[in-house]
């Protein structure tokens, strides 16, 4: 009875030293093992044997894409603006050696970097740069960490930069900027258009007032033309431009009777002698 419990134990200490012993590691899977504590080698995927009780897997290490997200984070800009930013890398562990024990955490350290470094650069940049310029804050930031991380074992495959965007205060703050500014270019608008009115209206005047100079010159230069001619039949030098004033008298008068709000036409009392006179020395000479 003793002999078969000892090899019963004995069969249960074999098939827990083959379990120990064998490890099936699965694909995009790479495992750290340890002997007696210290790096003895990685094991690869498929069929794997270790020693049992001197080699112990330390950490399974997986070797496919890993997402980090990078937190939200407050950053402020060269020109003193506050925005708000975040970002997504994918990385991949290329060593699972480096990747243990190179650092303690390394898709926390990773993490850490890309938001130090974010926060680097959007420093070195004003407001409208940093909302206008994402391909070169990413191509910026995988440059300036892609080094660091290589130490870890890890290859850093992309990095996108999800937002940025000025923060509540701050949009508060463009948006009455943006407001101000429209109601400056309106302003402006509208003293233009005045300023531009007024000239008109003070050109229309000048135009009107050369106009009627001109109207004004050409009825003198008519008027000394018809005296000249007149005089030229008529030996009395007064005459004709009593004539003259006589006859445009008379069409004013003939104007005014016309006009329907005429109430009352006015004449001198004496311009029948007048008449009469300038007929009279007509018929004398």
């Amino acid at each position: 009875m003793e002999a078969l419990t000892v090899l019963v134990i004995l069969a249960a200490a074999v098939v827990y030293t083959l379990y120990k012993g064998i490890n099936i590691v699965p694909q995009g899977e790479e495992w750290v093992v340890e002997r007696l504590g210290k790096f003895a080698r990685t094991l690869k995927p498929g069929l794997n044997i270790i020693v049992p009780y001197i080699e112990a897997v330390r950490e399974k290490v997986s070797t496919r894409d890993i997402i980090l997200d990078i937190p939200q984070q407050e950053v402020i800009t060269r020109d003193n603006a506050v925005i708000l930013t975040n970002a997504v890398t994918f990385i991949r562990v290329t060593n699972p050696r480096d990747a243990i024990y190179g650092i303690e955490d390394f898709q926390l350290a990773i993490q850490q970097l890309v938001m130090t470094t974010l926060r680097s650069i959007l420093g070195e940049m004003s407001l409208d740069e940093a909302l206008s310029n994402r391909e070169h804050i990413k191509a910026k930031l995988k440059e300036q960490i892609i080094d660091d991380v290589a130490d870890w074992g890890v290859t850093v495959k992309s990095v996108e930069i999800q937002d940025i965007s000025p923060s509540a205060s701050m949009q508060e703050s463009m948006e009455r900027q943006a407001a101000a500014e429209r109601e400056r270019r309106a302003i402006e608008t509208t003293a233009e258009g005045n300023k531009n009115a007024a000239i008109l209206e003070a050109d229309g005047k000048l135009e009107a007032a050369k106009r009627e100079a001109e109207a004004q010159i050409a009825l003198a230069n008519a008027s000394a033309e018809a005296i000249r001619l007149i005089s030229d039949n008529i030996q009395d030098k007064e005459l004709p431009a009593m004539f003259l004033l006589g006859d445009r008298y008379i069409n004013s008068l003939e104007q005014i009777s016309k006009s329907q709000n005429s109430k009352f036409v006015i004449y001198p009392a004496d311009i029948q002698s007048a008449i009469k006179g300038m007929l009279g020395s007509a018929f004398k000479n």
